[in-house]
């Protein structure tokens, strides 16, 4: 396996090279916040074939990138070798203290797919990949409804329904919203007190026709499942002004699928710039109600019809 330092991370060139795909851009207080990480002057973590950016804060990630090649992939077996980044101060990340403590009733959330990086000219070059996506770094706390059945249908839709089948070249920027109003873990680790992330978003970015990249987001949560397990406590965090108490007022929300720039105002992050292809002309009507998984199943039918299948991802 490679030194850390020797790896590439995410390809803005990847999808084309006259078609560059910048990183998402930061706020001035989110850059300030970013966990250092040793050998860059720029905080990003390189894995292999995708890159992430550390809050220092929160010990989650901003955003991870990922280049995904259907063309390359390969089948290889899972390692589930966790550890942390040992370029970075291991006081800025969440390893086994976190999800082996008291009422850590979830997963560790890959918020880069395994199997979305998982190619290469060999299988030992997919294998390699596939390993370095177990860095505790790339996890988040998840419950397992939301990790196992619909947050992983939609990863697996865009890997095994349209890239790997149509031989695609995309980036995905995927992540937590990481909120001031997030509730709190009911078990301090390490003597902290620990936010638990309760809505998360993906961003899968595209071409056609080599001429015009084009871009649709998802945002899924699970601040009901959290809750309704006794694992976060009761009582709110205060909210300040990115709180999102707006968002509850909306009726006749879309489900799961949501306009770009939904995502962005949660998250405070700049998206690069791509054709949206999904479009809602009415204002806002994102309701997180209806965001939120409250322990629902996945099912074939719920899958067409809950409003994240990417029908405009086929070329």
């Amino acid at each position: 396996m490679a030194n850390l330092e020797n790896y590439k991370g995410y390809s803005e060139a990847f999808i084309h090279p006259e078609l560059p795909l910048p990183l998402p851009r930061l706020q001035a207080e989110q850059q300030a916040d970013l966990a250092p990480v040793t050998g860059t002057t720029n905080n990003l973590a390189n894995y292999i074939n995708y890159s992430l950016v550390l809050s220092q804060s929160r010990g989650f990630p901003y955003f991870v990138a990922s280049n995904i090649d259907g063309g390359l992939f390969k089948k290889v077996s899972r390692t589930d070798n966790w550890r942390k980044d040992s370029r970075i101060d291991y006081a800025h990340q969440w390893g086994e203290e976190l999800y082996k403590a008291r009422k850590s009733d979830f997963d560790k959330g890959h918020m880069t797919k395994r199997e979305d990086v998982q190619w290469g000219q060999t299988t030992l070059e997919a294998r390699a990949a596939a390993d370095t996506t177990f860095y505790f770094t790339n996890a988040v706390p998840q419950r397992a409804e939301l990790n196992q059945q619909i947050w992983a249908d939609l990863e697996n839709y865009i890997l095994h329904t349209e890239s790997v089948p149509n031989n695609l070249r995309i980036a995905v920027f995927t992540g937590p919203v990481l909120r001031p109003s997030d509730p709190v873990f009911v078990t301090k680790v390490l003597g902290r007190e620990v936010q638990l992330p309760t809505l998360f978003w993906k961003v899968v970015i595209f071409t056609k026709d080599n001429q015009q990249l084009n871009r649709v987001g998802f945002l899924m949560g699970q601040e009901k499942l959290l809750r309704k397990a006794k694992i976060v406590k009761s009582e709110a965090v205060e909210a300040t002004a990115f709180a999102t108490e707006r968002f509850m007022e909306f009726e006749d929300a879309e489900t799961y699928q949501v306009n770009i720039a939904t995502i962005e105002e949660l998250t405070k992050l700049t998206l690069p710039p791509a054709q949206d292809v999904y479009l809602d002309s009415r204002p806002i009507k994102l309701v997180l109600e209806e965001v939120d998984i409250n322990a629902r199943v996945a099912t074939p039918k719920a899958f067409t019809e809950l409003g994240y299948r990417i029908s405009n991802l086929v070329v």
